[in-house]
Order: C-alpha cells, then structure tokens, then sequence
C-alpha cells in the first residue's frame, strides 16, 4: 500500500467509543487541532453492553466528567428513557444516578456533538501503526496508507484490539454487535516493546418486548423528581418508559448445568480473564449453586425499537441453548430472541506501563485510555478518555499534565489504581475502592473540580460564574445556621414531635439541631427568620456539610497527611537496585512501576511500609547530599 501525508494535527485520537469522544471534545475545545479516527462512524458512542449510564461510584464519575467540562452527563440528559436515584435510604457517600439510555439517540446525539465542535475533525478510518521516532510518537497509519502527522495521540480502541466473538462452538474475528476488529494494530504495539493481555467481557441475548408478558414481572419505574447528570440540565424528560425485574428459575440452572461442557467459559475455548463483578450466567449458576434463582432487569434498548436488553443473563452459550434458558423466565416464556448472547476476547496493554497521565512511559507523546488500558464499563472509559485528552493536548500545547489525587475523584481513584497495581481482570470501580469516599460524594463534584475544570479550559466563563454563586450561598447559609438560635416554642415543639425529636429546653443553633438525624435541613429553616429562597442544592449541601462534619473533618486530615507523602517526589531515572535495605519484591515492582511520588510508591503491591521507610531515608540523604555539593 502506497502511503501519502494526509494532514498534521495537534492531537490524533484513534477510536470514537466513550473514551475517544470525550478525548477529542476535550482536546478540540482547549485549542488543540484534533483528529478523530474510527472504524465506523455508526460506532461512536455505541453501547455494546447495558443501555445505560451510571449507578454505584460510576455515576459519580459522569458527574465528575461534567465537573469537569466532559460530554457524558450532557448528553445521557439528553437521551435518557428513564432516571433514578439509587440508595436514597443509604448515606450521601453511596447514592448514585443511574439513568437508562436511549441506545440509538445517545449515539446520534454524540456525534452531532462531535460534527459541531471546532478544531474537531471526524474520519472513518482503521490504524494499523503508530509512526515513532527517536522514542516519540509522531502519528499514525492507517489501512488505506494515510498518514497523519500529530504532536500526541491517544489511543481509545476499546475492545476491538484482535476481538474475537464466541458464541458456543462458534468463534470469529469481530469487535461488538458484528463491528470489525482491530489486528494490525495489537500487533504493532507489540512490536513496539509493549506487554498485552487477553480479557474478556459479554452480553446477554436481546429479546422482542412485544412478545414479553410484562404481568408476570415487577415494574421498575423511574423517579418522578427532576435528576440529571449534568449541573448544566435545566429541561427533564418527563415521559420516562419503566425497566421490569424477573428471575431465573431452577430450570433455567438445570438447563445451564447440563450444558456446560458447550459453554467456552468451562471447556477451555476461552482464554481472556473475564470481569469479576460482571459474571456471566453460567459462572453465577455454578459459583452459586445454593441459589435457586437469580435477579434479571429487563431494559428497553430505546424508544423507537423493541429491542430489550435482559440484564443479568450475560452468556456464551450455544445460541440454541439461549434460546432454551429464555423460555424458562418468567414472563419469558414465549419472547422471541432477537440477538443472541456472546462473550469477545480482546487485548489490553498493561496499565502499569502508563505514567499517571496516562502517557506511556515506553514511548513520548502515546497516550491510552479506555478498555485498552484494562477496565470495564463506559463510565470507566470517558472519565479516562477525558484525563487522556485533557493530558494530550496540553502536551501537545507544551503544558504539564492534569493529575487527579485519591481525594480529588473517583476518576483519580481509578486512573491511580490501574498505573500504580495494574489490573490481572477487566477493573471495575467500586466505592469500596476509594478510601476518601465520603469526600468524592455525587452532590459535591462541582465543588471539587470545578475551578479544575475552568482552569483547564473546558468550563466557560458563565457556568464558572454560576458556580461561584452558588459556592457563596452554601457558605452564607452555613454562617447562618452556625449564627441563629432555634427557640422552644409550640411550632418548635410540634415539629420536633412529628419528626420523633426531643423537644428543646433551651435555645439551640440551628447548625447543631440540624445535627439530628432525624432532621432536615428544611425543618430547620421553617423555623428560622425567612432570608430568601434557597435552592435544593445549596441547602443539601449544609445538611451534609453539617451532619457529616465530624467525618468530613477526619477525612480531611487523612487526605492531608496523603498529601505529604504525595509531594515527596521521586526521580523517574531512580535506581532502586542501589538502595540498600528494600526487599527483592520491593525493588522489581518499584523498577517497574516508577512511582513518582512516595504517595504512589506506598500503594505498590508489595511494597511495605519497612521498604517506604528505607526509600524515604535514601531520598532524604540524596537531598542532603546535593545541597553539601
């Protein structure tokens, strides 16, 4: 194939999945002149798996994504069929929206998103090789012999990287939904020196809704109060249409279990490690087998189609044998398979093989984000999308890069735990990974990222301003309820009584009232002076700012002394073979890893606190010889 200089660019980002269109939104919109390349221009945004967006930890992420300037919560507000609020009786570090998408419409509405922006250039086209000299990436090459030029790319491929579908005995060469596969260039990139592994996630069958008896299912409606992503929404789908919740039975185990030496999971077909906290039906039915039935959602894929994603019944089985399972749901009985379930193996690179911004550190100017780097879930993916672009363009503007701390994000949690532990499974975030979780709360991520956000660029001047304001009003209210006192008296007393209070014996501030659990930040401001119209979300934010203060407060100081640990840095050329004192184990993760900050060192696997005593006694004496030189 003849080759030819096709253009240069700021930033190329190769794939338009959720991490490649919130990399080429955000590298286009601060300035950068970006390319966006994929496979098929009917794949951006596509949902290979759920047709949804957010719940637990994830939709915090969407919102960090927001905070920050990002495209997701925008646009699942845009397109949603239905949304909720999960956990409500729960406190406020583990609620989290979940919204169901409109499949069709949120891939149209991204990328007319993405034809509108400026500086962002779309194209159809399949990279095989990354152009490298001299140890930096300088573009990419794709099948038709185009050549693009660019000061940083980001690679976004999902699990297109020699993705292979198996359906029972059946196996081909594929990306999701049919799409084409990627080879040339997993194979580039280890030509390139870079370590890969084999992972695998699935799906579960689609069925025809109109052949579903809904009355033998339980209606999960969406709320009716107005939610959204995006601190931007003002307009709310009203019309929402319900998801339905069933079961499997135990016949639909005595069908799986006498057909498990087909299923590719249990008869060796398939190699790639599949996600953990995502099985597929046959490994829950067998982990499991105590159960005699397990949960399944039943999800409309969109508005204009009947398509219904059943939740919980990922599977490669035999398409045959899906077919057999589905009739043994109830409300299933007679529903027509549309789609059957399968499993895909792909490649991923070692993520321990990535600085913190997400650049490699093989290769300048490479950047990845997504699957390749070894999650799970589209959330995962934009909010390492977004950090990729973010991180490219302002390489390619020569700019330092964006790094988001533990305490900061979720998405600094995320992006953290894959550069500095890796992953030997598709990762998948889970509040129980973050240690500051009360702090990275889906209420507050404008309060946290924010300034970030308009720093960087991606926040305009009027949402900035709007936020201040709001920012100032949380502030006054607090002084207000930390100032005012709530007298005993016959209103008083009713309340409290209602609410199953103790009544009061003496004038209490208000702030400490508001303490009571069993009080609202409403109770407590219809029995103070009237001082104007307050809106829900300054003051859900007292209320949390003031029931969790002590808590907040403790975190606070955690995040504080992290904070010390994280400005030690270390030399990227540190030679951990001439410490004296580290553990053998110590030394190779450490060589590996190449921490950048005594912080990130303390949280290698297989590193000991002895071993970040004797680095930070090395680091200490190297700094003492310096300023004796």
């Amino acid at each position: 194939m003849n080759r030819y200089q096709a253009g240069t660019y700021d930033v190329i980002v190769v794939g338009a999945g959720h991490a490649g269109v919130e990399a080429g939104l955000a590298a286009a919109r601060m300035g950068a002149k970006t390319l966006m390349l994929t496979i098929s221009l009917e794949g951006i945004a596509f949902m290979p798996c759920n047709p949804s967006v957010g719940g637990p930890a994830k939709g915090v992420v969407v919102r960090e994504i927001d905070a920050l300037g990002g495209e997701m919560g925008h646009n699942i507000d845009k397109t949603y069929i239905q949304m909720r609020m999960l956990n409500t009786r729960k406190g406020p570090a583990v609620r989290a929206l979940r919204a169901q998408a409109d499949k069709q419409l949120y891939q149209r509405a991204m990328k007319k998103t993405i034809e509108d922006t400026e500086n962002l250039t779309l194209r159809q086209g399949m990279v095989e090789e990354l152009i490298v000299e001299n140890g930096v990436c300088k573009g990419v090459v794709v099948a038709t012999g185009a050549e693009y030029r660019a000061k940083s790319v980001v690679l976004t491929t999902g699990v297109y990287l020699k993705g292979k579908i198996i359906i029972g005995e059946l196996q081909y060469e594929s990306g999701p939904n049919n799409m084409q596969a990627s080879v040339k260039l997993s194979d580039n990139l280890q030509k390139l020196g870079f370590n890969l592994v084999r992972f695998k996630t699935g799906t579960p069958p689609r069925v025809n809704g109109r052949t579903i008896d809904y009355s033998k299912t339980e209606i999960q409606p969406g709320d009716d109060a107005p939610l959204a992503f995006s601190y931007d929404t003002t307009k709310f789908i009203k019309d929402q249409i319900p998801c339905w919740l069933t079961y499997t039975s135990p016949l639909t185990h005595e069908i799986i279990n006498e057909n498990l030496g087909r299923s590719p999971i249990y008869s060796g077909v398939i190699v790639g490690t599949g996600p953990r906290y995502c099985p597929s039906i046959e490994t829950k039915v067998v982990r499991f087998s105590d159960k005699n039935r397990h949960q399944l959602f039943l999800e409309p894929e969109g508005r204009e189609t009947n398509e219904v994603y059943v939740d919980g019944l990922s599977t490669s089985l035999p398409e045959e044998i899906q077919r057999r399972m589905i009739t043994t749901i109830p409300g299933l009985e007679t529903a027509e398979m549309m789609r059957p379930g399968y499993a895909i193996e792909y490649d991923a690179i070692v993520p321990t093989q990535l600085w913190p911004s997400l650049e490699t550190k093989k290769i300048k100017g490479l950047f990845t984000a997504g699957q390749i780097n070894g999650t799970s879930g589209y959330e995962e993916a934009a909010g390492q999308g977004l950090m990729g672009g973010i991180n490219a363009a302002r390489k390619a503007l020569g700019k330092d890069p964006v790094i988001l701390d533990r305490s900061q994000a979720y998405i600094g949690v995320l992006i953290d735990d894959l550069v500095t532990k890796g992953t030997n499974e598709p990762y998948r975030l889970l509040t129980s990974r973050a240690e500051y979780r009360l702090l990275l709360r889906h209420d507050n991520a404008d309060l946290r990222l924010t300034e970030l956000g308009h720093e960087i660029g991606l926040i305009p001047e009027e949402r900035y301003q709007r936020f201040l304001v709001k920012k100032q009003m949380i502030e006054k209210e607090r002084q207000r309820f930390a100032a005012l006192s709530v007298k005993p008296s016959k209103k008083v007393d009713a309340l409290l009584e209602e609410r199953g209070s103790a009544p009061l014996k003496e004038p209490m501030k208000a702030d400490r009232l508001l303490k009571r659990p069993e009080l609202s930040y409403r109770d407590i401001a219809s029995l103070l002076p009237y001082d104007g119209e307050v809106p829900d979300d300054v003051g859900e934010q007292v209320e949390i700012q003031v029931k969790y203060e002590g808590y907040i407060s403790k975190q606070l100081q955690q995040v504080e002394k992290m904070k010390r640990m994280e400005k030690k840095k270390i030399p990227h050329d540190l030679d951990y073979d001439a410490i004296d004192g580290l553990a053998t184990e110590a030394r190779q993760k450490l060589s590996e890893v190449k921490p950048i900050s005594v912080g990130q060192a303390s949280r290698v696997s297989g590193v000991n606190p002895s071993d970040i005593s004797i680095l930070l006694v090395y680091l200490e004496q190297g700094k003492l010889a310096r300023k004796i030189g």
